[in-house]
C-alpha cells in the first residue's frame, strides 16, 4: 500500500506548547502507518536549483528569531535518509532541471517543530528537499516525479500554514475571539476546493481565492501544498480529508491528507 502524503500547517517554534495542537499532531500520526522515511518541503527552504539538505546529521536549523532560549535548545535527531536523496535525484533529474546537494543543511522548524510531535522517537528517516520556485504549476511538476517514492513506503510532506499573514498574529485574540475574516474566508475556499479536488482552481488560487493576498502576501506558507498535490494526483488521485482545523493566533492551521 502506498504511503499517505500529508500537507500540514507547521507552526512557530512555541506550538510545542499548545497542548491542543501538539495532541491534534500526535493523534494523526497514531492514524498512519509508519513510514519507511519522510521527505519533507518546508515554507522556509527556497533554493534553486531542487537542492536536497543533510544526509550526514547536520545540526538542526534554528531559522528564527526573537524566541527564548529554551527554543534554541530543542534538538530532533532523526535518521538521515542517503538512500531516499539518490531516488530523489533521479526522479528530478531531467533536461534543464538538476538537483543539488548541501549537506551542512539540517532540518529547519517547518521540518522538525511538527515532526517532533508526530514522531516524537525520532526513528523515521527524515530528508529535506528546498522548494527551487513558488510557481505551483512547476511545484505540481516536481510532485508528480515525486510519486513513485510512495510506493516504496516513503510518506511525501508539505509543510507551511493554510493561512499566513503575520500581521494578523495576536496571541490575545481578536476583540470577538475570532480569527480575522480574511484568513476565515480563504481558509473556508481552500477546504470547499479540496473537497472538490479542483485543482485547477487551487493552482490558481491567487486569483481565484477570496483575500487571498491577504491571506497571503508572500505565498510560501501555501506553496509546499502544490508539490503535495503533483503527488497525490500522479499517484492515486485526489481523494483527502482535513485531519486538523481550527486558528492559531489567527492564522489557519488547516491540514489535508491524500491517501
Amino acid at each position: 500500500m502506498s504511503a499517505p502524503v500529508l500537507y500540514l500547517s507547521h507552526g512557530a517554534p512555541p506550538l510545542a506548547d499548545d497542548v491542543r495542537w501538539t495532541g491534534e499532531l500526535a493523534g494523526w500520526s497514531a492514524d498512519l502507518p509508519k513510514p519507511k522515511d519522510v521527505l519533507m518541503v518546508s515554507a522556509h527552504w527556497e533554493d534553486a536549483p531542487t537542492t536536497l539538505g543533510s544526509t550526514t546529521g547536520a545540526p538542526l536549523t534554528y531559522d528564527f528569531w526573537g524566541f527564548p532560549q529554551k527554543y534554541y535548545e530543542v534538538t530532533y535527531d532523526a535518521p538521515s535518509a542517503p538512500a531516499l536523496a539518490d531516488d530523489v535525484t533521479k526522479l528530478l533529474t531531467w533536461p534543464g532541471h538538476q538537483v543539488h546537494r548541501e549537506e551542512a543543511r539540517g532540518l529547519d522548524h517547518g521540518a522538525y517543530v511538527p515532526l517532533k510531535e508526530m514522531f516524537p522517537e525520532a526513528d523515521v528517516p527524515v530528508l529535506q528537499m528546498s522548494m527551487p520556485t513558488l510557481d505551483p504549476r512547476g511545484l505540481f511538476e516536481i510532485g508528480r516525479r515525486l510519486a513513485p517514492l510512495r510506493e516504496q513506503g516513503t510518506m511525501i510532506v508539505g509543510s507551511g500554514f493554510t493561512t499566513h499573514n503575520l500581521r494578523w498574529f495576536n496571541p490575545h485574540g481578536g476583540a470577538d475571539g475570532l480569527p480575522p475574516r480574511a484568513s476565515a474566508e480563504f481558509d473556508h475556499w481552500a477546504q470547499e476546493a479540496m473537497k472538490a479536488q479542483d485543482v485547477d482552481s487551487l493552482l490558481d488560487f491567487l486569483d481565484k481565492a477570496p483575500a487571498a493576498h491577504e491571506a497571503h502576501p508572500r505565498t510560501e506558507h501555501f506553496a509546499p501544498l502544490f508539490v503535495t498535490l503533483g503527488a497525490a494526483y500522479e499517484s492515486g488521485g485526489l481523494d483527502n480529508k482535513s485531519v486538523i482545523d481550527g486558528f492559531w493566533f489567527g492564522l489557519s492551521k488547516r491540514s489535508w491528507q491524500f491517501g
